[in-house]
């Protein structure tokens, strides 16, 4: 192995003993030692939101082993001979001379320590903007166990909580809290939630959470927090309103913690993190960083970007135990995948958005596919949207997103490995992908998905996006937008402005329609959108196009049977609009639109 002699880790959260656990798995002499600032060290901060929500019922669940044994610095002596000091902040190095000066903050000893080689992993920080009155009581961020002790005591049925933020953190938040019987507002001051989502699949989220009694407010920023005479929060001020708060979370996503490393002279990247090589070295060569302080590289766009996550941060800390005891380890970077869940609804995405594609000039093909994560008629069978986002010119597959109350997991894997390799849509039509009624239909939602993709970028089949089709209706286009589902779905729940003629009967009507005008046909998913548009164009009908998702994705307005209006159709409405389909309709056979 390599001639390191002392290791030194700033940092004990993954990162920091990842890095500093395989450091000892390759070397057994080495002196480590890892310097901790707080108390609780290698815990899940992930698993917070579900500590609050009481899913996890003790605390120590969040940092003990899988045969229960907490990981504590005596734990990581006995088992891994590191020396973690928990309580010492280290607060400068010293480049030249290679040592780090850390304060005993329990006894405020100081002393120094030198280094052979060096980790700086010291995380992210929330973001607290200066906002008036968020020194008050009961405001609290949810990224530390203290975080997350404090908000377990403040959450309880007749509460009101408001959440700043409408991101990751904020949606997983909002889980916890309703789960508690929190009384729960999200307040986003952008136009969407999760912005790593594209409009149309964001909206998917926000409804469903509107079903389950969540009040979420976009375009609508924070300007106030108003407490009582004791100094606790009563109440959060908006843009547009005065909502009553017993608490609330700030989500407003997090920054890297560079002070150190700012102060120590190291070099910081576009993005703010510490600029890193493919080593994980910073711009000295002995001192490395890893976790959610660094900048890192985005497969691709090839651009950096500051991605904070756990998974990122373990596998970045096993590069550099690797490499700090000889080895020659390479991060190659992220392809931005993530994936959470909100009170039953699982989201997944990886790759670009189709915002950020465009924002980079590149012309993409995209489609949107709705469909059961299994086999239609499996009892367990829900449903789950596919988008894809490819290259036009080549087809390559630039970044794929997976809403629905079904599995999603797994086909975001699959679209993550995909994109990273840089698989064309053409490529993909044949995988071997498993398959039995439990798991998938025939055609599994991913591959239906590829396929309507191949065929749109080979001009077999023309579909449109639901957000072109609004824009169309916005700027008064002259165009028939027809609707081919039959009579109780048309009853149920339909998109204004549009012409109905049910599949059945289209063939029969086709003289009530113009041949001179652009048709955008559509039904739940398409499908029959898409063979509507099959027997429209051997007629003479020139201009024919379907409508992706159909009625299940269009993320706008809505009128019920009863005339009612409706923002946009849920999740569980749309489970159950794709449930009832019959089979005459076969809207749920393996091969919707365009496939």
């Amino acid at each position: 192995m390599g001639q390191t002699k002392h290791f030194v880790v700033i940092g004990a959260s993954a990162a920091g003993l990842k890095a500093a656990s395989k450091a000892r798995r390759r070397d057994v002499a080495m002196k480590i030692t890892v310097f901790n600032k707080g108390t609780f060290i290698s815990y899940a901060a992930c698993g917070l939101p579900y500590y609050v929500s009481g899913a996890v019922k003790k605390q120590e669940d969040l940092y003990s082993n899988l045969i229960g044994v907490p990981r504590t610095p005596q734990f990581f002596k006995k088992m891994k001979d590191l020396d973690i000091l928990i309580h010492h902040e280290v607060t400068s190095i010293d480049r030249k001379n290679k040592t780090v000066s850390v304060t005993n903050l329990d006894t405020g000893e100081k002393f120094t320590t030198a280094y052979d080689k060096l980790l700086i992993a010291t995380g992210a920080e929330p973001v607290m903007p200066p906002i008036p009155g968020i020194n008050l009581k009961n405001i609290h961020t949810l990224q530390s166990i203290e975080d997350a002790e404090a908000l377990r005591k403040l959450v309880g049925k007749g509460k009101k909580g408001v959440i700043v933020g409408g991101g990751f953190i904020g949606l997983e938040a909002a889980e916890a809290l309703v789960e508690r019987g929190v009384e729960t507002t999200i307040v986003e001051k952008m136009e969407q939630i999760m912005l790593g989502l594209d409009y149309e699949m964001s909206v998917m989220v926000k409804r469903h959470l509107e079903s389950k009694g969540v009040d979420v407010r976009t375009s609508d920023g924070v300007v106030e927090f108003k407490g009582d005479n004791a100094g606790s929060l009563k109440q959060v001020v908006t843009e547009n309103a005065v909502v009553d708060a017993d608490f609330a979370v700030m989500g407003l996503g997090v920054r890297p913690n560079v002070k150190l490393a700012k102060e120590t002279g190291l070099e910081l990247g576009t993005t703010r993190g510490i600029k890193v090589d493919e080593y994980m070295r910073t711009s000295d060569p002995d001192i490395y960083a890893a976790g959610d302080c660094v900048e890192t590289h985005h497969i691709v766009s090839n651009k950096p970007v500051f991605i904070p996550l756990g998974s990122t941060a373990n596998k970045q800390g096993r590069i550099v135990g690797i490499n700090v005891t000889g080895g020659r380890e390479t991060f190659p970077g992220v392809v931005g995948t993530m994936i959470f869940k909100a009170l039953d609804i699982n989201v997944g995405r990886t790759g670009l958005t189709e915002r950020e594609a465009r924002a980079m000039g590149i012309d993409v093909e995209t489609v949107i596919v709705p469909a059961p994560d299994r086999a239609h008629y499996y009892p367990q069978s829900k449903l789950i949207a596919t988008k894809l986002i490819a290259e036009k010119k080549t087809g390559k597959l630039l970044g794929a997103q997976v809403v629905g109350m079904g599995v999603v997991d797994k086909r975001t894997n699959l679209f993550t490995a995909l994109v990273t390799i840089g698989a064309t849509a053409e490529s993909l039509g044949n995988l071997d992908l498993s398959y039995a009624p439990p798991y998938s239909s025939p055609i599994t939602p991913a591959l239906t998905a590829i396929n309507v993709l191949r065929n749109k970028l080979s001009g077999e089949a023309r579909g449109i996006s639901p957000l072109a089709v609004k824009e169309k209706l916005d700027k008064g286009e002259d165009f028939v937008f027809l609707d081919v589902r039959n009579q109780n779905e048309y009853d149920e729940v339909r998109i204004p402005r549009t012409t109905f003629i049910p599949l059945g009967e289209l063939k029969g009507r086709m003289g009530e329609l113009p041949k001179d005008k652009e048709i955008i046909a559509f039904c739940k998913i398409s499908l029959r959108g898409y063979e509507a548009c099959n027997m429209l164009e051997p007629a003479g009908f020139k201009d024919t196009k379907f409508m992706d998702g159909g009625v299940v994705t269009w993320p706008f307005e809505l009128v019920t049977g009863n005339g009612a209006r409706q923002p946009a159709a849920t999740l569980t409405q749309e489970n159950r609009m794709l449930s009832s389909s019959t089979s005459a309709n076969q809207e749920n056979r393996p091969n919707p639109p365009g496939a």
